[in-house]
C-alpha cells in the first residue's frame, strides 16, 4: 500500500471517530461497513484492542470526551513512570487522554506535547484540555514521521496504539530518536505480532486502520529501534488478544499469528 493512501485513510477514519465522540458516542477504530474488521457478534477487533488499563482514580476527573475517544491498547503514562519536571511528547495524541494524564504526573514544572495530524482530533483534544484546565499542555498538528520539535528537546516519548498505523515506521523511530534528549526514554504501548500475518491481512486497509495489519512483528520492532540508534530495546507483553472468533477481514488471523499489546521501552544513549 502507498504511504499517502494509508495516511489519508487513517486521517479520514480518525476524523470520523472524533466527530462521533463529539456527538456523544464511544470511539471505535473500526468502521461500520460490512468490510470492516469486526467479530461475528458485531464487536470490532478495534474494540478488543482498545483495552487501556486506566484506573478509576486516573479517569474520574478527566473530561468525558477524553475517555470516550480513547483507542489505546495500554496505559503508557503509568508504565513510563513519569516524574515531575519532565517534558513529554505523545505521538498520535488523539482526544488527549494520555496527554492530560501525563500533565498531572509531570506537574506544573513539566510540560506535555500532543502531536496529531487530524484536525477533528486536535479540536476535540483542545476542548478536553480547556475543560481539564491543563496549562502545561500544547497540542501540535503534524505527522509522527516528521515531528515539529527541535533535536534533543524531549525527556520521554509516549504513544498508545499509533505507531502501528504508520506506513514508514523506520522514519517514525528515527524522528523519535532525534527529538529525545540523551538518556531519554521511548515508552509506548503498541500492537505487536508474534508470528506471521497472512499477506491478505497485511494488504487490507480496514485491518490496517483497525490496528492489526500494520503492526510489527516482535523481533522486527526491536531491530528497528536498534537501527534507529536506541539501546536496551525490549517489549513486555501486556495483553494477548483472542481473535479466533473474528470474521471478515480478520478471519484469517486464527492460527497464523498472535496479536498482543506490548509495552515497548528503549533509551537514547546518554
Amino acid at each position: 500500500m502507498q504511504s499517502a493512501d494509508v495516511r489519508a485513510t487513517v486521517k479520514k477514519r480518525y476524523g470520523e471517530v472524533a466527530m462521533s465522540v463529539i456527538g456523544g458516542n464511544r470511539a471505535s477504530c473500526c468502521g461500520t461497513s460490512a468490510t470492516s474488521c469486526c467479530a461475528s457478534d458485531g464487536v470490532s477487533i478495534g474494540s478488543l484492542l482498545a483495552s487501556g488499563d486506566y484506573s478509576a482514580e486516573e479517569t474520574i476527573s478527566l473530561p468525558g470526551d477524553a475517555i470516550l475517544a480513547s483507542l489505546g491498547c495500554g496505559n503508557p503514562t503509568a508504565l513510563a513512570e513519569l516524574a515531575p519536571g519532565q517534558v513529554v511528547l505523545d505521538l498520535g495524541s488523539g482526544g488527549g487522554i494520555d496527554v492530560l494524564l501525563s500533565a498531572r504526573r509531570v506537574g506544573p514544572e513539566g510540560f506535555v506535547y500532543g502531536l496529531d495530524m487530524t484536525d477533528e482530533m486536535l479540536e476535540l483534544a483542545e476542548r478536553n484540555r480547556s475543560t481539564a484546565g491543563a496549562e502545561n499542555v500544547k497540542f501540535l498538528k503534524g505527522e509522527i514521521e516528521d515531528i515539529p520539535l527541535p533535536d534533543n528537546s524531549i525527556d520521554v516519548i509516549i504513544s498508545n496504539c499509533v505507531i502501528n498505523l504508520s506506513s514508514d515506521k523506520p522514519r517514525v523511530l528515527r524522528e523519535a530518536f532525534r527529538v529525545l534528549r540523551p538518556g531519554g526514554l521511548f515508552a509506548v504501548s503498541d500492537i505487536v505480532i508474534q508470528g506471521e500475518l497472512p499477506a491478505e491481512i497485511r494488504a487490507n486497509m480496514d485491518a490496517w486502520v483497525g490496528c492489526v495489519a500494520g503492526a510489527m512483528e516482535e523481533a522486527e520492532y526491536v531491530g528497528r529501534l536498534v537501527a534507529a540508534g536506541f539501546v536496551d530495546a525490549r517489549i513486555e507483553v501486556t495483553n494477548v488478544h483472542d481473535t479466533d472468533d473474528a470474521s471478515g477481514c480478520c478471519g484469517a488471523l486464527a492460527g497464523e499469528g498472535r496479536v498482543v499489546s506490548g509495552f515497548v521501552r528503549a533509551w537514547k544513549p546518554a
